[in-house]
């Protein structure tokens, strides 16, 4: 079935949360895009009003224009630079760079990503408080490790001076790991960590054409590097 221009897609999931490179990526293309903020992490009340849309009670969540659902961050922003070539926001299978690009937007995924099941909520595996705080100790510090891993990795596809993490254009990792980045243990660790992709994460937050979108939806408000 062929797209309608006019029809918008809809987006679950609360600025800031995983949505967010979502709702950034289609900012670039240009989709029409309706919102529905929905944070699983405040509750059961919002895990329920999740689960009305996707059975894992998970946001983000898209609906496209023909009623297709779509889940899982990363897989819905490949779908979108596959289906939106004309914005040259993702190599494509013929290129070179698409199998690395296909692994770091896995990585980010499943090895950063999938964490915050786990910090969320903690009592999904332990009532206990003093284990709680054990978890959100240990899975920050995971989190920070993964990204000086993927620094390490990521570095040596292409020239050192490159802009992007890429290569010479943005990319829809970019924005994946400029919106992740944000989040625990916050961009100051972060560039700690991660001195090689910082440079490109910087360059996603001062992109011209998502000024609006991150006032809006991800403000960057006093203090946003270490809160």
């Amino acid at each position: 079935m062929a797209q309608d221009a006019s029809t918008p897609y809809t987006l679950y999931g609360a600025p800031g949360s995983g949505a967010t490179p979502i709702h950034a990526a289609m900012t670039l293309i240009g989709l029409p895009v309706r919102t529905v903020d929905i944070a699983p992490w405040e509750g059961e009340a919002e895990r329920e009003r999740a689960g009305q849309v996707n059975p894992a009670r998970q946001v983000p969540a898209l609906v496209t224009p023909e009623g297709e659902l779509l889940t899982e961050s990363a897989a819905i922003l490949v779908w979108l630079g596959d289906r939106h070539p004309e914005a040259g926001l993702a190599p494509l299978p013929a290129d070179p760079l698409r199998g690395q690009y296909l692994r770091w937007m896995s990585y980010v995924a499943t090895q950063i990503y999938a964490l915050f099941w786990v910090r969320d909520a903690p009592g999904r595996l332990t009532a206990d408080a003093a284990a709680q705080a054990v978890l959100l100790e240990r899975s920050a510090e995971r989190i920070a490790e993964c990204w000086r891993l993927m620094d390490a990795g990521i570095r040596p596809l292409g020239s050192p001076e490159r802009p992007w993490l890429l290569g010479e254009r943005p990319s829809l990792l970019d924005l994946y790991v400029a919106v992740a980045s944000r989040w625990t243990p916050k961009r100051r660790r972060f560039y700690a960590e991660a001195p090689f992709m910082a440079g490109a994460v910087r360059r996603v937050d001062a992109l011209p054409a998502l000024a609006a979108f991150w006032a809006e939806r991800f403000p960057f408000s006093p203090g946003w590097e270490d809160d």
